[in-house]
C-alpha cells in the first residue's frame, strides 16, 4: 500500500475512534431536579489505547470527586440551588472530553449547625437511659464551638464525654423548626412540618480515639399530628463496627448489615438519606461514609406521642466499658430538607 494512503487510512481511523470518544452520562439527566445526594453515574471512551485513566466531577468549577477508570458511580451532597456541574475523563495519552449536566437541587437547608445557637445536652445511664442534665461524676461531657483546627470550615466544635459509669451516653439536640426553633422558624401555622417528607444529615466527625467509643448516634426527629417519627442511626465502633437503625414502634435497634469503620486522625464524612412515605410510614433509604453509598430501604411504622410539633436533629456520643474520656470534633454539620 502506498505511503499516500497508509497515512489517510491512518487519519479516517483517527477520525473514527473520536467520533466514539467522549462521556457518557445516565444520571442525573442534564436540566432535572434532584434530591440529596446526587447520585452520579457515567463510562467514558477515548482514541486512546492505553484507555481511560480516570474520570472526575467539578461542582461550580471546583473538582469535588474523582476516580480510577472509565466508570464512575458515586453520590455527591449538595446543598439546594441551580448548578452546572461537569463529568470529565482523563485518558493515558494526555487527552481529555466532558459532558456539562446542569441540575437543581430540591429542598432547603441549615448549614454548619456545628456552629449554631440552640444546642442542649443530656446524660443518659443504663440500663433505660432515662436523661439527666445533673448528673454527676457518673458521665461528665463538654461542647466547644469556633474550633479552628483541627477544622475544615474553621468553625468546628469539639464534643467530649467521661465519666465513671460505664456505658453512659450524652446526647445533644437542636430544635429546628416548630417548637423552640433555634431557626426562626416556629411553624406556629402548622404548615411547615407536616409536608416535610425528606431529609438528609450530612455531617464530617474526626477523632484520634475513636476506638475508645461504644458508639456514636446520628438522629433526625419529625413530629406532627401525635405521631413521632425518629431517624435514628448508630454507628457501632467499639460495639461491633457496624449500622444500626431504630426501630420506633418496638424501641430497638435494627441491623443494617451496612459496615461502620470511620478512620482515626481523618475527616469522615456520613450522610444520611431519609423519608417519610405519603402513609406515613419512616423509610431509611441510604447510609454513605467516606464516599461509599449502601441503600437499604428499611420501613418501620410511627410511634404516638405528645403534642410536640416540630423538627430535631441529635448527636450523640457513647461511652465503653470502661467509661473511657474522648473527644469528637464535628465540622460541616448539615441537614437538606424538603
Amino acid at each position: 500500500m502506498k505511503r499516500s494512503n497508509l497515512i489517510q487510512l491512518s487519519w479516517v481511523l483517527f477520525l473514527v475512534a473520536s467520533a466514539f470518544a467522549g462521556v457518557n452520562v445516565s444520571a442525573p439527566v442534564s436540566g432535572s431536579t434532584v434530591g440529596t445526594p446526587v447520585n452520579y453515574v457515567a463510562t467514558a471512551t477515548t482514541s486512546c489505547w492505553k484507555g481511560v485513566a480516570s474520570m472526575g466531577i467539578y461542582v461550580t468549577n471546583q473538582l469535588n470527586y474523582v476516580g480510577n477508570g472509565a466508570k464512575l458511580n458515586t453520590s455527591l451532597t449538595l446543598t439546594p440551588g441551580t448548578y452546572d456541574t461537569v463529568v470529565q475523563e482523563w485518558d493515558y495519552c494526555g487527552g481529555s472530553t466532558f459532558q456539562h449536566v446542569e441540575i437543581t437541587v430540591a429542598g432547603k437547608a441549615f448549614t454548619n449547625l456545628q456552629a449554631s445557637g440552640g444546642w442542649t445536652s443530656y446524660g443518659e445511664f443504663p440500663p433505660q437511659y432515662d436523661i439527666c442534665t445533673n448528673c454527676g461524676s457518673g458521665v461528665t461531657w463538654s461542647r466547644q464551638q469556633g474550633i479552628t483546627s483541627p477544622s475544615l470550615s474553621g468553625k468546628a466544635t469539639r464534643f467530649s464525654i467521661g465519666g465513671t459509669s460505664p456505658y453512659a451516653d450524652v446526647l445533644w439536640t437542636n430544635p429546628l423548626i416548630g417548637d423552640f426553633s433555634s431557626q426562626g422558624l416556629p411553624d406556629t401555622g402548622h404548615t411547615i412540618v407536616p409536608n416535610l417528607h425528606n431529609f438528609t444529615y450530612d455531617i464530617y466527625f474526626y477523632s484520634s480515639s475513636l476506638n475508645l467509643s461504644q458508639v456514636l448516634e446520628f438522629d433526625i426527629n419529625q413530629y406532627f399530628n401525635s405521631m413521632g417519627f425518629t431517624w435514628g442511626h448508630q454507628c457501632r465502633i467499639a460495639g461491633g463496627s457496624a449500622f444500626d437503625v431504630w426501630d420506633n414502634v418496638n424501641r430497638k435497634w435494627i441491623p443494617t448489615g451496612v459496615p461502620c469503620n470511620p478512620a482515626n486522625n481523618s475527616w469522615n464524612h456520613l450522610t444520611l438519606q431519609v423519608q417519610r412515605t405519603w402513609d406515613n410510614w419512616l423509610c431509611y433509604h441510604s447510609i454513605t461514609l467516606n464516599g461509599v453509598t449502601r441503600v437499604i430501604n428499611l420501613y418501620f411504622p410511627p410511634f404516638w406521642t405528645s403534642n410536640w410539633h416540630g423538627v430535631t436533629v441529635n448527636y450523640q456520643m457513647d461511652g465503653n466499658y470502661r467509661q473511657s474520656p474522648y473527644t469528637v470534633f464535628v465540622d460541616k454539620f448539615n441537614l437538606i430538607y424538603w
